[in-house]
Parts: structure tokens; sequence; C-alpha cells
């Protein structure tokens, strides 16, 4: 089995490295990718995210398990949807249900006032971050989430306001789900609480 670990919009492949680092102790390996290298030849907006990450995926061969958080999340979701055959299982992460089109709009209007450096170093442009996020904001999700049948964890940390109710609506869609929230934890549980998050990973894995 493949164990993928996917990051969130503002995020790289680091922001896995303590969830990694437990999960290898107990002979759990990962592969955490970084989104925005494997698109760095694109147009970055969100169908071409997908496609690349979709082509990264089915470069194994073996079923895969994915971790997604946020934007990790649909993409695990996007996946799950096309490639079923391909899918043991996913576990999603502050993940929204429905895209908050006036949040997107607020925060992209931010985003233009913020410095270059701090996109880049996330290792993508600050063109390429807005044009994504832009994209990211004519997604629909509420409406092929039925779709996914594989052995779906849906994760959301007790301070993430903006993704609790969305965790129920995720949990309440998807057929063969379990929706588990995390104490003291907000947005970015794999930073917030990432003894917790791999604990959960590790259970919800040797389950399925």
């Amino acid at each position: 089995m493949i164990n993928i670990l996917i990051h969130g919009l503002g995020q790289t492949n680091k922001s896995w490295d303590k969830v990694k680092e437990i999960l290898n102790q107990d002979a759990i390996n990962v592969e955490t990718p970084n989104l925005f290298e494997l698109a760095k030849n694109y147009q970055l907006e969100y169908e071409n995210l997908y496609r690349v990450f979709a082509d990264y995926c089915n470069s194994f061969k073996k079923k895969i398990n994915l971790v997604g958080l946020s934007l990790g999340g649909i993409l695990a979701i996007d996946y799950a949807i096309e490639y079923p055959e391909k899918i043991n299982s996913i576990i999603i992460c502050g993940t929204p249900y429905e895209i908050p089109k006036k949040l997107f709009k607020l925060q992209n209007f931010i985003f233009k006032f913020m410095p270059k450096r701090t996109f880049e170093n996330m290792g993508i442009s600050k063109e390429n971050f807005i044009r994504l996020t832009n994209s990211m904001a004519e997604l629909n999700i509420k409406e092929k989430i039925s779709k996914v049948k594989c052995s779906t964890l849906v994760i959301c940390g007790e301070n993430d306001n903006a993704n609790l109710e969305s965790a129920k609506q995720l949990n309440e869609n998807i057929k063969n789900s379990k929706l588990t929230v995390i104490e003291n934890a907000g947005h970015e549980i794999n930073i917030d609480a990432p003894e917790k998050f791999a604990e959960l990973i590790k259970e919800f894995f040797r389950k399925n």
C-alpha cells in the first residue's frame, strides 16, 4: 500500500515532517509530495494541479491511501471519485463542503498586498498562487461528494470554526465515513496536533 500525505494551500510538504516522523517510527512509510513542485511547469489553476497530482498518484502500481489537508482534501476527493479502483481509503482534514466564495475573494484581495517572498517560500509565485485560489472559487464539492465510495475518515480541529460544519456535512454525505474532531487544534492539524493526528492515521490505516 502507498500512503500519500497532501499538504494544504498555504503549506509545503515540510508541513508533514512531524507527522511523518511519528508514522515512520511505527514503520508506516509515507510519501509527501510538494504540490507546487509537481505543477511548476504549468499555469497554476486547480484543474492543472489536479491533473499533475493524479498523474503522480497513478505512477504508483499499488493501491493508495490519501491523507489530505484543506486543498489536499479536495484533491483526495477528486482522485477517489475518478480512480476508485486505485484508492484504498482517504482521510480528509479541514476540507470545505462548499467553497466560501466571499472569503476567497477577500483573501485574494489581501494576497495582492503581500510581499512576493511570502509565496516564494512555499515554492510558488504570487501570480500563480492568486490564480490558483481564483480557480478554486468555482469548485463545486457538495454536488459530487456522494460519489466517494471508499472508506473515509473526516477530521477537523475543534478550533477550525470555518470548517466544523463542513466536516459534519462531509460525514453525512459520504456513505462509508467517520467523523473525528481533534481538541485544541485549528485548521493546520498537521502542525497544531501532529501526535494526535498521526495516531488517528495509524489507527485508520490498521482498520483499512
